[in-house]
């Protein structure tokens, strides 16, 4: 008889135990802080670049080296506008940086008419500056009004800007004209526009405005003795600094003297 075996095999069950699969790790956003200088009252556009681009540095060159004006129209048709919007500002900033005068000037014109222009209150800020150093205090007060006539609002750092350029003409009554408009427009002087005044008013003997400046900074200043006593510090620095110098070179005057004096006595 045939016997049949059913034979069952019971396997125990293995359980291989997975490595659990890593989960991904989400980066925590970074966050860089900002410091802003004193003269950075208003944040720089985040268009402008750190390193010009190759297209840029070309542009630059171009613009210095036209001697005519028939070769500068030549360079603004053919590298000026192919520049794209970041590389076209970062020209700018760049021509100024070289005080470029009317090279910046004339880009400054090309970019407002560019259909991408959108009126900054920065751009016109280091306009103001820069005109302002060379004492061209009209063209100024035509970028002052300009940037009124464009939608803007002046700001703290436009307000200083213009200040500055009164200041240096002397024309103090219109910068404390201007420093009123400023307050009473919202915008808070900070530290630059408040040195600014302080050291150019009491350089100009207006002892009386410089003290009521120094008073008023109590309001707009979180420590004003300590920022007061640093105003004072860098004023007289600089004072010593070129009284030395004008000691420096009387004391070469009569050095010189004395030597030419020996001289012309031993060949007699």
């Amino acid at each position: 008889m045939a016997m049949e075996f059913s034979v069952r095999f019971q396997l125990p069950q293995l359980r291989f135990h997975q490595n659990p699969q890593p989960q991904p790790q989400t980066r925590k956003p970074e966050f860089r802080k900002i410091v802003c200088g004193l003269r950075g009252g208003t944040r720089k556009p985040l268009w402008r670049s750190r390193v010009l681009s190759t297209e840029a540095i070309q542009a630059v060159q171009s613009l210095k080296l036209a001697k005519s004006a028939m070769k500068l129209d030549e360079v603004f048709s053919s590298k000026v506008s192919r520049l794209l919007k970041s590389d076209l500002l970062d020209t700018l900033a760049e021509l100024q940086r070289q005080r470029q005068f009317e090279l910046t000037l004339k880009v400054f014109e090309f970019i407002r008419k560019e259909v991408w222009y959108k009126p900054d209150l920065s751009l016109y800020s280091d306009m103001i500056m820069m005109v302002g150093k060379r004492k061209l205090i009209e063209t100024a007060e035509i970028f002052f009004s300009e940037l009124k006539e464009e939608g803007l609002e002046p700001d703290t750092r436009v307000y200083t800007e213009l200040i500055g350029a009164y200041l240096q003409v002397g024309m103090t009554e219109k910068a404390m004209e201007t420093y009123g408009l400023m307050k009473v427009s919202g915008c808070v002087p900070d530290e630059l526009t408040l040195t600014i005044l302080i050291r150019n008013l009491e350089k100009a003997g207006e002892e009386e405005l410089a003290k009521r400046v120094k008073k008023e900074s109590e309001e707009y200043v979180d420590s004003p003795r300590k920022f007061l006593a640093e105003v004072e510090k860098k004023y007289n620095t600089q004072k010593d600094d070129r009284s030395t110098l004008f000691d420096s070179s009387q004391n070469f005057t009569k050095i010189a003297t004395l030597l030419l004096k020996n001289i012309y006595a031993t060949k007699r």
